[in-house]
């Protein structure tokens, strides 16, 4: 959390935010999990047009 504070201290609470929603989802917490998000949605497609899987939805469609 103490990188979520100062992403969010930098660049602003709002896109700190669109980086903790998809990390909480995923379950990624790790050093670099929140900065590899922020660089993703920089460079990327907003937030609400990401697909998060999981392991039973993976095997459904297997």
């Amino acid at each position: 959390m103490a990188r979520a504070v100062e992403f969010a201290a930098v660049l602003g609470s709002d896109k700190a935010g669109q980086a903790l929603g998809p990390a909480a989802a995923a379950g990624r917490f790790g050093d670099e999990d929140l900065s590899s998000l922020l660089g993703h949605l920089a460079a990327c497609k907003p937030a609400r047009d990401l697909v998060l899987m999981n392991s039973v939805t993976q095997l459904r469609n297997f």
